[in-house]
């Protein structure tokens, strides 16, 4: 349990935090966009497996920058520490302005769709600004209450999921006759460009398990607790990710997923939904469909948790954003919690779900690859350096890392150029605010 009379988050909490960061609208909205591209069973399994194995990678490589720099921020920390402070604010005005709102909007999106299916009627967009909104008055509230909430709601996100998978497992009455060994022409799939730009899919479900990096002020014994909580919430949302989707092939045919999804791009496939009512039947997978909208509150809730320490840190370093540093008297960074939610709101309302989804792909992979790849330019730079934890397998792990994501970030920009540039746009402007606040620095002095 995390200690309350000195603010801190628990080992555990750690944990439940990188558990829902991760596990929300990816991993049941994002099959139907992979199978558009691909209709064969073993290359979809692989992009989880391979993205699975991406986000291990990346996690133990966090760890040892999160045992050398032991404060919030993550990217905007390590960058800025690594390399230069502008590059480190790039990645926090990133992770301010879409990195976590963003996918906090995308959840949001996803949720209100289930909750419509589930019951007709509902307006899914007041759905997801309703559910936003409380959310948000929870984690400005109290610290305490926050941690309770996200422990909570996470533990029945894992019951959730675990249920339903035992039900897609052995309750389906007529399953897919699936085959999860290469077939032929499966290994072309694989080394193709769907497969990659696939990939920006599953790399979107799998964001978050870098979460409790974000946060490491505030967690007990962060040299130590960071990294195992990275390293463990991103294994257990791995094997949950493999075990859902392989449900999901197994009892809707991928070519149904594929047809679904074409009659409208923009909006996410409830591929939970379409799953449940094969093996739940139609009143059991309304009551799914309704469970998986409750699951996602988890989802927002850690997001609303992390992202804003992001913005704090930035305050605390920045006069001209010093607003947002501030706490109010339960240790809660209040402005920046707003500021991230007034964002997350402003997406509902006027974005749709494939757009938002590409133009944060490719501007989180550029500050995620610059991460992993510090760890060699420190290990180079300062190699007598005490090291509490140690990459495990460097330089194989994050050399792993370096080589899918930027495989995938060549796709993207090849392959979605206009959005990629977008994105590199966006993270341009961020430059803009920080040699502004340079200037208002230096008149202060003057």
């Amino acid at each position: 349990m995390a200690n309350q009379s000195r603010g801190l988050i628990s080992f555990n909490t750690a944990i439940a935090i990188v558990v829902a960061n991760m596990i929300g609208a990816g991993v049941f909205t994002s099959l139907g966009y992979q199978a558009a591209g691909i209709q064969s069973i073993f290359p979809l399994l692989m992009l989880w497996l391979v993205g699975g194995i991406v986000a291990l990678c990346g996690a133990l490589s966090y760890g040892e920058l999160a045992a050398l720099f032991p404060r919030s921020g993550g990217e905007y920390n390590y960058l800025s520490r690594i390399y230069h402070p502008a590059f480190g604010f790039l990645s926090g005005w990133i992770s301010a302005t879409v990195g976590f709102s963003a996918p906090v909007a995308l959840a949001s999106m996803a949720l209100g769709r289930y909750a419509s299916s589930v019951v007709p009627g509902l307006e899914s967009t007041v759905v997801a600004v309703v559910v936003l909104l409380a959310i948000t008055a929870i984690h400005a509230t109290d610290i305490g209450l926050g941690s309770i909430f996200q422990r909570y709601s996470t533990a029945v996100k894992v019951v959730l999921i675990v249920g339903f998978i035992f039900g897609g497992l052995f309750l389906t009455p007529a399953p897919q006759n699936i085959h999860i060994l290469p077939q032929a022409g499966d290994w072309s799939l694989i080394f193709g460009s769907s497969f990659a730009v696939s990939l920006a899919f599953v790399s979107f479900a799998y964001s978050g398990w870098n979460a409790s990096a974000y946060l490491a002020n505030e967690i007990e014994n962060p040299r130590r607790n960071v990294p195992r909580s990275l390293f463990l919430g991103t294994l257990v949302v791995m094997v949950a990710y493999l075990l859902l989707n392989y449900v999901f092939l197994y009892t809707v045919p991928v070519g149904t997923l594929a047809a679904e999804q074409a009659k409208d791009f923009s909006k996410p496939l409830e591929v939970g939904y379409l799953s449940a009512q094969v093996f739940f039947g139609q009143v059991g997978g309304r009551i799914m469909g309704g469970m998986i909208a409750l699951l996602l509150i988890s989802s927002i809730s850690a997001m609303v948790f992390a992202g804003p320490r992001v913005t704090q840190v930035m305050g605390e370093d920045l006069p001209l954003l010093a607003k947002l540093a501030f706490k109010n008297e339960k240790g809660i960074p209040f402005y920046a919690i707003l500021m991230q939610s007034t964002i997350s709101l402003i997406l509902i309302l006027t974005a749709s779900f494939d757009a938002i989804l590409y133009a944060i792909a490719f501007t989180l992979d550029i500050f995620t690859f610059s991460t992993v790849l510090g760890v060699f330019v420190m290990r180079i730079r300062q190699p007598r350096l005490e090291r509490t934890y140690k990459t495990w397998g460097y330089p194989i792990t994050p050399a792993i890392f370096l080589m899918a994501t930027g495989w995938t970030m060549y796709f993207l920009l090849t392959t979605r150029t206009r959005e990629s540039l977008i994105a590199l746009l966006v993270v341009s402007m961020g430059l803009i605010i920080y040699f502004a606040d340079k200037a208002f620095n230096q008149s202060k002095k003057s």
